[in-house]
């Protein structure tokens, strides 16, 4: 690219210098020509005017005035006829006959013949042409003046070209340059390295693809972050299942003289259930930890999850309050994400908390609260602690509430702490539209499990 781009600017500039240099350098000889002719028609005008009396009168030309004409020296020589073309005086090598006779007819010509520049003037003594005068010079391939001139023109070409090399080299260092840190940044890229960043060259259009191509690294890191963030998060998650599902197991292989078909039933379906769950952290991870929003029936959510919750509460020797408030309207979210959240906070209680665990669903200023509840000592810890990606499991809450968390403000919520002792953890989830035809919040009949 840089070799092409200094080859262009050179021939672009040889070619200009071409186009206008050679034309402008034969007008400078013809110049110099016309110029050379125009002094010849002055020397031989002067001449005819010098010996006119001479000529009328008859009186003896003296040769050696001749070589005093004009002031080229030797160079110029000089001759004299009457009006018969006959010699009077002086001498002019080749052959002029044809610039001569036009002389003689009463007109001043110039031309050139055998090598030599010509110029003749008539010789008149008032209207009447006495004679001609021939004024003649060795005819210059190149003048000294033009030659002179062609060198200057020359160096400034010359200078010209080595201008426009200089300046086609920078300009290619100016454009090839970013364009090699563009193609550097993108072999980092490739190679996962999403650090890289690209320096800014000054050219817009290229400055440009720089910006595309770091928003595209600062993109696929924070999306890297995030699936490895969700990743850990999620594992966390399933664990509750299985470690439910092994229980179960466990617990029919210590029985073997039971009917084994219930725990097999009840396995099945917590296989199933732990399918739901991997089928929703995926589609959550696949949609940026946010999934397709809806209105959801709480009430029906909650008494999908409460036999689950409630038997694993069970195992404990704990019980689960659920309660929905009338006046509490539906919140507008995704269902997948919520019934995690929840999973994450009542596994947090179960885990961390003591005694009976509540749920419940209230209005909480134009938002859906859900609060879930436990009677344990409570967090001691702070809300960066608690919702931290690396909360201690042994004396924190999980870093599944990490997960909560973000599940929730990906649902246009938030996850807070709202009470420390007992603990009391609180949802905050948009209110789904009011629809025309839908039945208003206070036509909703209570709904209370325990």
């Amino acid at each position: 690219m840089r070799s092409r781009i200094v080859g262009v600017t050179v021939l672009a500039s040889v070619l200009a210098i071409c186009l206008f240099g050679l034309p402008l350098a034969v007008a400078v000889l013809q110049y110099s020509q016309q110029q050379e002719r125009a002094h010849l028609v002055r020397m031989a005008s002067e001449v005819a005017i010098d010996v006119a009396d001479d000529v009328y009168e008859g009186d003896r030309i003296d040769p050696d005035d001749l070589e005093d004409v004009g002031y080229r020296g030797d160079d110029l020589d000089t001759a004299v006829y009457d009006e018969d073309g006959g010699l009077l005086a002086g001498e002019v090598p080749g052959r002029h006959g044809r610039v001569l006779h036009r002389a003689l007819d009463g007109d001043v010509r110039s031309g050139s013949h055998d090598g030599m520049l010509l110029a003749a003037a008539p010789v008149a003594h008032g209207n009447e042409v006495i004679g001609a005068a021939v004024v003649g010079e060795p005819r210059q391939v190149v003048p000294a003046d033009v030659a002179l001139v062609w060198a200057g023109m020359a160096g400034l070409a010359a200078a010209a070209v080595t201008i426009a090399y200089l300046v086609g080299r920078r300009q290619a260092r100016r454009l090839a340059g970013p364009l090699e840190d563009l193609e550097e940044s993108a072999r980092r890229l490739g190679d996962g390295d999403f650090s890289v960043r690209s320096r800014t060259g000054g050219i817009a259009e290229i400055d440009s693809v720089g910006n595309a191509l770091d928003l595209t690294a600062a993109r696929l890191d924070d999306l890297l972050a995030r699936e490895r963030a969700f990743s850990a998060d999620a594992s966390h998650q399933l664990r509750t299942p299985l470690a439910g599902l092994r229980l179960r197991l466990e617990a029919a292989l210590d029985q073997p003289h039971e009917d084994p078909r219930p725990a097999i039933a009840a396995s099945l379906a917590d296989a199933d259930r732990l399918e739901a769950i991997v089928e929703e952290l995926l589609t959550l991870a696949r949609a940026g930890q946010a999934g397709e929003a809806d209105r959801i029936d709480l009430r029906a959510l909650l008494g999908e999850l409460s036999p689950e919750w409630g038997a694993r509460l069970a195992l404990c020797g704990r019980d689960l309050e659920v309660s929905v408030d009338p006046a509490a309207p539906d919140p507008y979210a995704s269902a997948a994400a919520v019934r995690q959240v929840l999973a994450v906070l009542v596994d947090n209680a179960a885990t961390h908390g003591r005694g009976t665990v509540t749920v419940s669903v209230r209005e909480a200023a134009g938002a859906v609260g859900i609060d879930v509840a436990d009677e344990g000592p409570g967090v001691q810890n702070t809300d960066g602690v608690v919702f931290g990606a690396r909360a201690d499991r042994r004396d924190g809450h999980g870093i599944g509430l990490a997960l909560a968390r973000r599940l929730a403000e990906a649902e246009q919520g938030r996850l807070e702490l709202t009470r420390r002792t007992p603990p009391v953890f609180t949802v905050l989830l948009p209110p789904a539209p009011f629809e025309v035809g839908a039945a208003a919040p206070d036509d909703v009949d209570p709904a209370r499990s325990r």
